[in-house]
Parts: structure tokens; sequence; C-alpha cells
């Protein structure tokens, strides 16, 4: 009986200690005796948590026998069991989770920040959200020093993704991954004369902010490791992981201008699976920009000098638009955006995983508006579409019909997707990683208010003589004219789609405490594919603004490569390290690849590491690449839009000019730097890079007629009513070297607050092409080049020559401020079209964003971020080379008519398609509200 008591006793005692709430509280403190506010406290297995005020403090009900997980950007995670306890003070370690687990730049054993060989940039979800930035690629824009990106204002097709690149290497020779895989390339090849012309990468911007954990930049060639494209880094995104955190974040804004109104909610939450064996965090993003237009003063003498118009005419259409009707700027765009991770406990050494996101973003921008003197209705004028007064009415006071010309709208669809399944397992000491993955992206696009201005008739029909008539392939009689006044104004173009299969396996494994080795494999599949448009968006020529894809054109292309690599860590000492990799790869399309990678790294102490690498890279040419093969509608200086022909390097085209396929790009990398932290507060890297790259692909310049008739290059022109025509090939060899320096100063006491500072920044050395142009007879015997100046530009000086961001963030009390400036260096171009004496350069600006947080409660916190606060705009101004270009400047109509060319007669006015490097909106103003659960 007394033995059925005591049981009886203790279960009701168990019972109420498990299940009775209990409040604990308590201060967090870090080494030096200072308080953590911000802290994340959490009941391990629920979602019930809360985090620390200003003065580290903390008060929470839990159950009587849970476990406390405290857990701080850049410190060691804690857990605690309550136990019975009511008041539980921690001090935190600061070991940094993300310093312990690198997982980019290593294929054996992860590494600390402080002790990998390697340049690693670790940036928080916090950092990325503090921007006020609406996209995950503009957030980087103004966090990296090495990162470009900028929205051009009228570019087709990429008002759907812009154009990135670390050490202004181009999109194509940064590597992404998603926790560690390779995301897909977009479909869409950059084609026009813009940075990242030539070149395709992923589609980062897709990614959600609120889904990303943490970034890892890797900035030092790795295509050992990881494969082609990996010639100027790799960027890791890990996605969160969190089971018990969650919140909602609703976001709106607007530019100083008025326009450009935005509005987005995103959720991000987490649950358990199982009896806590496992994870998932998912994300779900909605978001809506507005249209913001900022047109140029447009100006008439050039438009009446272009278009051979009457000066009166133009003089009149301006009076009423002086901007031309044009609308370019920032597009309008609705994105809806999923993200899901998942983990699961399958046995005490065996991991599941997956990770999967879809993206569908709608875009609509516009082409350059068709003035009434550039499409003239005038049945009387040669060259005339009088049908244009009945497709477009308008309200012009002068027209007896009213025509006053029209804006062709191009519209975008994106689909973009990426998934991953996993497994990671521990096999007698040997840890093994086998994945699949695939992803795919789809761009689709529609043009309106527009037409087909061509003359093409339908079919001929032969009458026999029984009068009946049948089809003929024969021009015996002509039909029916197909388009002009009988043109549809709503075109179907085709798209573009890329997709790609994964397959990889890593084994790797401690030897002993000082050799740990790791071997791996990967083999991938690879589609890209041309869509057809319909047959009236191309035939003739096809819609007035944006011809679509022919059938000859189109069609499925595809490959398959499989790779391996042999990786070797050996620590000599606990502060001497050597690395080393090597890899093969295989592709069905054009061979082999052998590359190599050596680092090291000597850790003096913790104030001063010394580290460094040497690698070879290499980076096979894009599907995109060698099949993309299109007609394109472009601006020529002094020749307003005209129809240039991209003829790909597997056509016949190309072998009747003598256009040699591609082969792949070949690096040489070589790294050295240092870094350390001192007194736990201050923390430095400087590092040098170098990166030769050989048998580099580009798109060249347009090559047009030579005069000679009887020349296969002016047969194709003429035979094909094209103005010019390019092609892709590895055309230079390129030299990039510069230093990136970052420090940062945090946990500095000022008044009642906590102060940060960080400074970061990327100094380029050199960027040029290095020895001559390899060009194909046929465009040297004409005088021509591949890589004109305006290539040069856009590969070597269009990006800026130095940028550095100083940021500070202050926390006083519930409040937190953080003012950042960036500083973008000079740039400078030269525009087609414009006086070899002469080149633009852009001025050295400050971009100063600042950014409140205010903390309502504990779950609650309101920001206001303003973006450019200062409203600088991008400026540029024409240099003179020589005397001939100083006579040129002190001409001011000759300074009128260059200025005329480059942007064409001032549409572009504030800028051109070329060197400015920040967002021509000006202010921005963005506000958000957070609520954790």
């Amino acid at each position: 009986m007394r033995f059925t008591y005591a049981i009886s006793a203790f279960l009701l005692f168990s019972f109420t200690v498990a299940f009775s709430q209990n409040s604990v509280s308590g201060t967090v403190k870090d080494d030096a005796g200072l308080p953590l506010a911000g802290v994340n406290i959490v009941e391990k297995g629920t979602n019930n948590g809360t985090s620390t005020n200003f003065d580290g403090n903390y008060e929470i009900s839990v159950a009587g026998n849970a476990t406390l997980v405290f857990s701080y950007v850049g410190f060691a995670t804690t857990e605690i069991k309550v136990g019975g306890q009511s008041t539980i003070n921690v001090v935190l370690a600061e070991g940094m989770q993300l310093e312990e687990f690198i997982v980019v730049g290593s294929r054996t054993a992860p590494r600390s920040n402080a002790d990998t060989p390697l340049p690693v940039d670790v940036i928080g979800a916090k950092e990325l959200t503090s921007t006020g930035q609406m996209t995950f690629d503009k957030a980087l824009q103004y966090r990296i020093p090495s990162f470009n990106t900028v929205q051009t204002p009228v570019n087709d097709a990429t008002s759907l993704l812009d154009p990135y690149e670390i050490r202004n290497m181009g999109p194509s020779r940064t590597l992404i991954l998603i926790n560690g895989k390779r995301k897909n390339l977009s479909a869409l090849l950059y084609t026009q004369t813009s940075p990242g012309r030539g070149e395709t990468g992923a589609d980062i911007s897709a990614i959600p902010t609120d889904a990303i954990k943490r970034v890892e930049i890797l900035r030092d060639g790795a295509s050992a490791q990881y494969g082609s494209d990996a010639i100027a880094g790799v960027m890791n995104i890990i996605l969160k992981d969190s089971p018990n955190e969650g919140s909602v974040t609703v976001r709106t804004g607007i530019t100083s201008e008025g326009d450009g109104e935005m509005f987005g909610v995103a959720l991000n939450n987490g649950s358990t699976i199982g009896e806590d064996k496992g994870f998932v965090n998912y994300t779900i993003d909605l978001s809506k920009v507005n249209l913001a237009n900022r047109p140029g003063t447009v100006n008439a003498a050039g438009e009446a000098a272009d278009f051979g118009a009457d000066i009166a005419d133009v003089q009149e259409f301006l009076g009423r638009r002086p901007d031309a009707g044009n609308i370019n700027g920032s597009p309008e765009t609705a994105a809806a955006k999923f993200s899901v991770n998942l983990g699961y406990d399958l046995s005490e050494n065996t991991e599941l995983y997956a990770n999967a996101a879809y993206v569908y973003k709608s875009v609509n921008s516009f082409a350059n508006y068709r003035t009434p003197y550039w499409r003239t209705a005038d049945p009387y004028e040669d060259g005339g579409f009088p049908y244009l007064a009945d497709f477009f009415p308008g309200d012009n006071p002068n027209n007896p019909n009213g025509y006053d010309g029209y804006v062709p709208t191009f519209e975008g669809l994106l689909s973009d997707y990426n998934a991953t399944i996993g497994f990671k397992s521990t096999i007698n000491d040997w840890n093994v990683d086998a994945s699949f993955t695939t992803g795919g992206n789809l761009q689709t696009y529609k043009v309106n208010q527009t037409h087909n201005r061509n003359v093409v008739y339908s079919p001929s029909v032969f009458i026999d003589a029984n009068g009946n008539g049948s089809l003929d392939d024969g021009e015996i009689t002509e039909g029916s004219e197909l388009y002009r006044a009988n043109s549809q104004q709503s075109f179907d173009p085709g798209g573009t789609k890329f997709s790609h299969n994964v397959g990889n396996i890593d084994i790797s494994r401690l030897l002993s405490d000082k050799v740990s080795i790791g071997v791996g494999a990967e083999f991938r599949t690879e589609t890209f594919e041309v869509i057809e448009g319909e047959l009236a968006s191309y035939d003739g020529g096809g819609a007035d603004s944006f011809a679509g894809a022919s059938p000859q054109n189109s069609g499925k292309f595809n490959r398959y490569n499989i790779g391996g690599y042999f990786s070797l860590d050996y620590d000599v000492t606990d502060a001497f390290l050597l690395s080393g990799t090597v890899r093969t790869e295989n592709y069905s399309d054009f061979g082999n690849a052998f590359v190599y990678k050596f680092s090291s790294r000597y850790k003096v102490n913790d104030a001063f590491t010394l580290r460094g690498s040497i690698s070879s890279g290499f980076r096979a040419p894009t599907l995109h690449q060698i099949y993309t093969q299109k007609a394109q509608y472009s601006f020529i200086p002094g020749q307003g839009i005209q129809v240039g022909g991209l003829i790909n390097n597997v056509s016949t085209q190309a072998k009747l000019l003598g256009i040699p396929q591609l082969d792949a790009e070949t690096s040489q990398n070589f790294t050295i730097g240092f870094g350390g932290k001192i007194a736990s507060q201050f923390r430095y890297t400087l590092d040098y890079y170098n990166i030769a790259v050989k048998d580099r692909i580009v798109l060249g310049a347009e090559i047009s007629a030579t005069g000679d008739a009887t020349n296969p290059l002016d047969i194709l022109l003429a035979s094909n009513n094209l103005s010019d025509v390019s092609f892709f090939s590895n055309a230079i060899d390129t030299k990039t070297s510069g230093i990136d320096v970052v420090l940062s100063y945090d946990n500095i006491m000022l008044g009642e607050g906590l102060l940060d500072l960080n400074l970061s920044g990327n100094y380029t050395i050199q960027n040029e092409r290095d020895g001559a142009v390899k060009d194909i007879p046929l465009v040297a015997n004409a005088g021509q080049s591949v890589v004109n100046e305006t290539q040069e530009a856009l590969f070597f000086t269009s990006r800026p020559v130095t940028k550095w961001i100083l940021g500070a963030n202050y926390d006083i009390n519930k409040f937190g401020f953080s003012l950042n400036n960036t500083y973008f260096g000079k740039t400078t171009f030269q525009q087609q079209g414009l006086d070899n004496n002469l080149f633009t350069e852009f001025t050295p600006k400050i971009v100063t964003d600042l950014g409140i947080n205010y903390s309502a409660t504990d779950k609650l916190t309101i920001a206001l971020n303003i973006n450019n606060i200062l409203d600088v705009l991008p400026e540029w101004s024409f240099k003179s080379k020589n005397a001939a270009g100083d006579a040129l400047l002190a001409d001011a109509a000759q300074v009128q008519n260059q200025s005329n060319l480059i942007t064409f007669n001032q549409r572009y006015s504030q800028m051109t398609y070329d060197g400015y490097h920040f967002s021509q909106l000006g202010t921005m103003l963005n506000f958000s509200v957070n609520y954790k659960f």
C-alpha cells in the first residue's frame, strides 16, 4: 500500500513538474559582462518564445521540465534545462554559430570564418532586411562592395530581372547555391548594350528575403570545388531552419516623386515534425510595385534630324509631350514567391533534408514611344502608314483624325522553380551527402499596342481552266496583304525556357585530428528552349518594337556533363593549414576540363591570420550563348531603332561567315590576404585578388555591311533585311585585380546605447583586355572588330573603380538607428556613335540610407527606411581625349549633338544604358511592420 502511495505521489509530482507553468526570468550577457538585447529565448520543441530587452532581461512562462534555447547572431547557442528554477542568468560565449559552420568554400570539414583560408562574407537576415530594399539582389548592392547590380530603363526582357556581378566579372561567372546546391540559371540572355551583355545568371531577385537565414559569399575562384560558373566566386544562400520562430511583415513604400508605390506581405513560419525529430520552415511573399517613370525632355532639333521630320511638327508635338511620350524607369511588377525548407532525422546518424521554391512574376513595361513624325499616318508621305489613324486614335488637336503616335507595351511573365531532396548520413565515420536537385526558369512575352508594318502577302492561288483554286508554293498570283492595315495589334512573340537536373554525392572524413578528405561527383543535364512565337510576331520582320522567335530560330537544345573532385585538408599545426582540391569534368558538347585549387592559412593568433590561394577555373559556354539566334530591335545613334541579327555559332550562316564554335573559358586565380579579431570587438580583413581569364566569351559588337555587294556579310544582311549582325566568340583574354577590405567595430558604449561601426570596400586595380582581339578574318578584313570601344567599356569600365560602404548601427532602449553611406566611384564609357575624341564619365556619388526601428513590444517592430535620403541622382559629363576633343567641347552645338546621339535625343538624359550604377528613382521611403509569433 505504501508502495502504491509512493508511486502515485511520484507520478503526481512528475505530472506537476511537466505540465505546470513556471515563470522564469533572468539576464543574458556576453563574455565581457555587457547585456545583450534581442537574444531569442525559445522553449525547446514549442512555439513559445520571447527575447531580451535593452538591458538583457527576459521573462517567460514555460513548463516545469522545459529546456530553454538561447540564440543570438554572433554567439554560440546555449540550451539550459529549467528544472523548477525561477531565475536563470546566462552568459553567451562569443563563438559565432555562423563562423563555426561556414558551408561554402570547403569540401572537407566546415571551418570558422576566422579559420578558413578563403575570404568569405557572411550576411545575416537582419542585415539584408535593414537595407529597406524590396529584393534580395538590391539588398546585396548596399551590403557587399564588390557586388553590383542596377535596373536598366528600357531593355525589353531585362525588365524581368537585372544583371548582377561580383568583381566586375559579369553574372555568368558567379555560381549561386541554395543550401549548398546549384541553383538553375535564368532563361534570359542579356543581348542589349548594357552591363551583363551576352551573359546569363541565376535569378536571385526571385528569392524571398524573409526565407533567408544568412548568405555566404566566397570571394574567390572555386571551379575546382563546384564546377563551371565559379570563376569570380560563389554565393551560398542558407534558408531559415527554425521550427519555433515565425513572423509576418507588411511593407509599403513610395518614391519622393509620388510614384513607384509598393506594397508587400511576407509570412515566415516554422513547425516541428514528429516528436522533435525534424523541422519545416516556410515563407510566402506577395508584392506589387507600381510604375516609376523618369523620362527626359526630348530635343526637337535632334528629333527632326533623326527622323527627317519638319521641325514645326516636332516642336508642336513636344510642346504637348516634352518627354515624347516615353515611359522608362522602373516597370510595374507583381510577384508571388514561395519557399519551404525541411529536415527530418531518420535515425541517430541519418538526416533527410529538402527545400523547394517557386516564383511567379509579372512585369509590364514599354518600348520607346512611336511619335507621329516617326511612324507617320500621312498617306501622302513616303513610308507613311495611313491605317495607324484607325489603329491608334488620339487627341491631337491639329490632326483631324487625332492620330498622335503610340507606345508599344512589353509584358513579361516569369516563373522560376528549384527543389532539392537528399540525405546526410555518417557511416563508419564517413560523412555521406547524396542529393537530387531540379530547377527551371520560364519567360514568355506579350507585345500589345503595336502592329506588323511589313509588306507580306498571303500564299498565291493557282486557278485552273475550270476555275478551281488550290494553294500553290509558286508565286503565280499574289494574295491579299496579311499585315499593315490588316495587322493584329497584340502579339505572342514566344519566349525562352531553361531547366536542369543535378545529382550530387559528397563524401568526407576526418582521417585524424590533422587530416580530412573529401571526394564527390556530380551529374547534370541542362535543357534550353527557344519558344516559337506566332506567325505574325516574326513574319516579314515581325511586330514593331519586339519581333518574335521564328521557327528556324526556335527549338529545344540539351547537353549533359559529369564531374568529380578530390579534396584534402592538412592541419600541419593548429595554426598552419594546407588545403587542395582537383576536379575533372566532361561535357557532351565541348569536351573535358581539369582544374585545381591550393589554399593555405597561417594563424599567428586571434589578432592576425595570413591566408592565400591559387587556382585554375573554367566556365562552359551556356546553352543560351551557343544556340540563341534572333532578330533584335536596338537603338543605333544617329539612325534610330534598327533591326540587327544575332547569329548562333552552330548555324549555317555562321559556317558561311567562318564563325567558329564556342569553347570554354579558362582562368587563373590568385588571392592573398590577412585578417583578425582584436579584443573581441574589432574585426578586419584585407584581401588582394588577381583573375586572368583566357578565351573569354563575349557577344560582339554589331558588324555592319562593308559596301561590297559580293561580300558574304553584305549578302547575308541584304537577304535578311538586317542593318547589322552580331555573334558570340571566345574573343579576348582579360586581367582583373583588386583589393577587398572589411572592418567592423562592435558594442561601443555610447550614452545609454550600443554603437556598431563597419566599413567595407572594393578597389579595382586592373580590369582590362590582355592582348589583341581574336577577330575572324571576315570582320578583320572589313576594318571592324567584335570588341570595339563600346564593348571594352561594357566589360571593363562600366562598373565603379571603387565602392565603399560606411555603416553605423545604434541601439538605445526600444529604438534602433542605422545610417549607411555607399560611395559609388567613377565609371567611364564610350557610347556607340559618340565621337572617338570624347568619352563620358559618371561622377562619383554617395548614396545615404537611413533606417529607424522601434520595438513597440517583444513581438512587434515598426521600421522606417529612407533610401537615398539626400535624393542623389546619377550624373555624367563629357571628357576629352585630346585637342580635337577639347575643340568639340568648346562648341555648344557640337556638345548638344553628341549628347543627343547617346541619349536618343535626351530620352535618357539622366542616364544611358551604360555606366550609371545606382537607381535613377531618387529618394525612396519604405515603411514596414513586423510581428513575431
